[in-house]
């Protein structure tokens, strides 16, 4: 008896192959193995299928069996019950596969393994060769073979055999529609739940410098057709390299595909158990969980992966290194000496850090050239071990911007590698693989023109269309830059645009403006200028510039740049995202610093270690940003603003930059956690030395805010300057001198010096009295008194006193006031009064002073009240 099989879970190449091999052996028996997949289960309701007939395994007596045809396996375990048979005595076995060979691998007497797309390419070639003829249903079945397991003839897998037996087969009459119809199935309910949990399931993880993403579903009842699901999934994704692991009832189906040499997932499943080719292939596991299953698949992959290069085949040695004894001015000699950027710093046998030629460079330019290196050294570092893989090289010295990774070795210290290093590594291997070029460079290009549409209005999205063609035609690139650009990607409305210009910033914005009638105001010294439509909406546009500091604290002076030199330049690396706005790119992500990655790790982080030095206001923005997202200073960040602290370079900041960054942290909605921060980084003092943050000052600020947001609850027609309000809060224990001197400090003049010096003490005085007059148990001032004692001043002071009242009456009182008394008015005007016959004069004035006095104190309320009143107090003479 002569019998064909294949693998359990059979496909459209093992039922196309059966069929293949029967033309060779018309006197076998067909028998699947096991269940068959979901598409196949659906073809046997084909009228096509008739042409298939096979039994069932279960009903054949193996014991009669004398010759079996293995086809599209060679795996004892794959074949169900007839691997009992494959080592009896005196029994014939063909095999017929496409997979590569294994160590577990069935051997007959006749093997047909070939490394096609499909075993049943191999069929039909050798019934090409016998010229056995074929019907054109014998073909179609065939063709879907062929197509299933060569996706269509698309995969990697696909040879040019492949090609030849698809036309040998269409040549025989192959019915494509039919092969588009039953290989294009549309999924069912259960397959796409599994899909989604496969999606959202989806992990990538770095082994041996090579991603790999991993997948997990599970299902209580069986689900057929996984490699469908798993194609799907590799295609939505566009993976270079799935695993795929499906728990199905008792049982964990792994499905793995690759487009890499450098994971063979024939050898990774042979493994684990099952086998496959180097682009395709799966395995069974029983009793195991899925998380067993996954450590056994991860372990498999350490073993089974090929890293593209080490680090020890990239590295320089003997390194180069200083002492930690060693000042700025030694460690540039030593860089100008070998020609080097960076160098790693030596305490002993000890590796503590690294410094950068910038860095000694601006530290020598500010006149610190006797410092030791310690002071400004990078202490917050990756390293690498001799196996580190190429990626992650690549992943410290790019995305954390090390110029040097020291490779470590026993915790010593034995090489280190460099930018050229990694450029070099990258190079070749680009060389190796001209083809995907383009296919590299697309995948690492990111794009948030849809960002754009979700997050911000319509009219914005056209602003920044327009603006990229207006470049366009006069040649220059332009590009959303700064916070605008970092809220866009943690998708926050903000709608305050920064545009820089690589060209001229301001001839930009004159033909931005001439185009659409706008007005434009520029400021030549800077090269910026500002675009205002005729809403009053504004777009800031700046030519793409660098700064350097002739001293620490001192005002920047400007140099044309480029855009990725124009964004290093700024404070924190979160700031650092432009957007490019020319048709050809619109839309592209530019981040050169890693600000993505800062903004997942939501860290604040300065782009140099000169920065606080340089510009120590960057301190409050570290803070403002701390506060503001919920983010976290970076340790280093944190140790850089440490040591500004200690050199006291906030002395050469002016008063009016101080004040600024200080208005804008007690504008923020955190304010109270922000003066919190800077009390622990001792920034306070370069405020005032004497300003405290206490529990009560604290208990003070948070009852301002909640007094804040009371009054912008009323929506009154009068705004006030939150910030006022705040700053009197937080300098309420200065005595009269010390905020005098602050005021001074601070450069603070004009309508402010008013509103702070002058009307901070009448609002003390006003609270003394009101305070007076309650302790004094006066029951219920008049409203006329309160109206007196308030009026005068600007409502910031009025708030400010109702939150440093400890009285609640005296906050009643207030509160009362701002929604009672201070808008009140009388019925009656000048006009009415001379309607009366009253004489025209001061006296007008005297009048209405005392009815509003009256009706402030509730005793009259209407017009009538109002006529009764002046008719009453006035005398005969009084009249015309």
């Amino acid at each position: 008896m002569q019998v064909i099989t294949s693998h359990i879970n059979a496909d459209f190449d093992t039922l196309a192959s059966m069929l293949a091999a029967r033309k060779l052996y018309p006197e076998a028996v067909l028998a699947f193995p096991g269940c068959l997949e979901k598409n196949l289960r659906d073809f046997f309701e084909k009228p096509i299928s008739r042409i298939f007939e096979y039994v069932k395994a279960k009903d054949i007596d193996i014991d009669k069996i004398k010759e079996l045809i293995i086809v599209d396996m060679r795996h004892k375990k794959g074949i169900g019950r007839f691997a009992e048979i494959v080592e009896k005595p005196g029994i014939v076995i063909h095999i017929y596969d496409h997979h590569p060979k294994s160590p577990d691998d069935i051997h007959g007497l006749k093997e047909f393994t070939m490394p096609y797309g499909s075993t049943t390419t191999i069929l039909v070639h050798i019934i090409k060769e016998k010229d056995i003829p074929l019907t054109p249903d014998e073909a179609t079945i065939m063709m879907l073979g062929i197509y299933e397991d060569t996706g269509s003839l698309t995969f990697i897998s696909t040879t040019e055999k492949d090609y030849e037996a698809a036309a040998f087969l269409l040549s025989k009459g192959a019915n494509l529609n039919i092969v588009s119809d039953m290989i294009k199935t549309e999924l069912s309910a259960e397959q796409v739940s599994l899909l989604n949990d496969l999606l959202q399931s989806a992990v990538t993880y770095v082994i041996n410098g090579i991603e790999v993403v991993i997948a997990e579903a599970s299902s209580d009842t069986y689900v057929g057709d996984i490699a469908v699901l798993v194609h799907r999934l590799k295609d939505i994704e566009n993976i270079n390299c799935l695993f795929a692991l499906v728990r199905l009832e008792d049982r964990v189906h792994l499905v793995a595909r690759s487009r890499i040499k450098e994971v063979n997932v024939g050898e990774v499943a042979a493994l684990l158990g099952g086998g496959g080719h180097p682009t395709a292939a799966s395995s069974t596991f029983k009793d195991i969980t899925i998380v067993e299953a996954k450590e056994r698949l991860v372990a498999a992959l350490k073993e089974k992966v090929v890293p593209k290069r080490l680090a020890r085949d990239m590295m320089s040695l003997p390194p180069i290194t200083i002492s930690s004894e060693s000042n700025m001015e030694d460690a540039r000699d030593l860089l100008v000496r070998y020609g080097i950027n960076a160098i790693p710093v030596m305490k002993g046998e000890k590796l503590i850090g690294i410094i950068t030629r910038q860095v000694i460079e601006k530290a020598i330019y500010h006149g610190f050239r006797d410092l030791p290196v310690t002071e400004y050294m990078t202490t917050d570092f990756k390293t690498a071990a001799l196996t580190s893989s190429v990626s992650e090289v690549q992943e410290a010295i790019i995305s954390y911007r090390q110029r040097l990774l020291p490779v470590i070795q026993d915790n010593q210290l034995i090489g280190v590698i460099t930018r050229t290093d990694v450029l070099r590594a990258m190079h070749e291997d680009v060389m190796e693989k001209p083809c995907l070029i383009a296919d590299e460079y697309t995948r690492r290009r990111k794009f948030v023109s849809k960002l754009i549409h979700e997050v911000l209005p319509e009219r914005i999205y056209n602003i920044l269309k327009d603006a990229g063609h207006i470049a366009e035609d006069i040649g220059f690139n332009v590009y959303a830059v700064g916070g605008f650009v970092r809220d866009l990607i943690m998708r926050h409305k903000n709608l305050d645009i920064d545009i820089v210009v690589e060209g001229d910033g301001i001839r930009f914005a004159n033909e931005f403006a001439k185009r659409f009638n706008l007005r434009v105001r520029t400021h030549e010294r800077f090269s910026t200028a500002v675009v205002v439509f005729p809403d009053g909406f504004k777009i800031d546009i700046a030519t793409a510039r660098l700064e350097y500091y002739e001293m620490p604290g001192a005002l920047p002076t400007v140099e044309l740049s480029s855009i990725k030199l124009d964004l290093y330049r700024r404070d924190f690396t979160i700031n650092t995202l432009a957007i490019a706005l020319n048709p050809k790119n619109f839309g592209e992500l530019k981040d050169f610093f890693g600000a993505q990655r800062d903004i997942k790790e939501k860290a604040v982080r300065v782009l140099h270690n000169l920065s606080f030095v340089e510009d120590p206001t960057r301190v409050f923005r570290a803070i403002r940003f701390e506060q503001r997202f919920g983010f976290k200073i970076s340790r280093h960040t944190q140790n850089l603003i440490k040591n500004v602290v200690k050199l006291d370079v906030f002395q050469r900041v002016s008063g009016k930059r101080i004040l600024e960054e200080t208005i804008a942290i007690i504008g923020e909605d955190t304010y109270t956690s922000a003066i919190r921060r800077m009390k622990e980084l001792d920034i306070l003092k370069f405020i005032h030395p004497n300003i405290v943050m206490d529990k009560d000052i604290e208990a003070i600020l948070e009852r301002g805010e909640y007094v804040i947001s009371w009054y912008k609850l009323l929506y009154l027609d009068e705004k006030i300057e939150k910030w006022l309000v705040i700053f009197l809060l937080l300098t309420d224990r200065l005595k009269n001198d010390d905020f005098l001197s602050l005021c001074k400090r601070l450069n603070i003049e004009g309508k402010y010096r008013l509103r702070i010096i002058n009307a901070r003490n009448d609002a003390v005085m006003a609270l003394n009295n009101l305070q007076m007059q309650v302790s004094a148990g006066r029951e219920g001032i008049r409203g006329s008194e309160v109206y007196r004692i308030l009026k005068p001043l600007p409502m910031e002071n009025i708030l400010y006193i109702m939150t440093r009242s400890k009285i609640e009456d005296v906050r009643k009182i207030i509160s009362n006031y701002i929604t009672h008394l201070k808008d009140l008015k009388t019925i009656l005007t000048g006009n009415d009064l001379k309607e009366m016959g009253l004489i025209e004069g001061h006296i007008y004035s005297e009048i209405l002073d005392k009815l509003l006095g009256k009706k402030l104190d509730g005793e009259i309320k209407t017009r009538e009240d109002e006529i009764g009143l002046v008719k009453k107090e006035l005398q005969p003479k009084n009249r015309h």
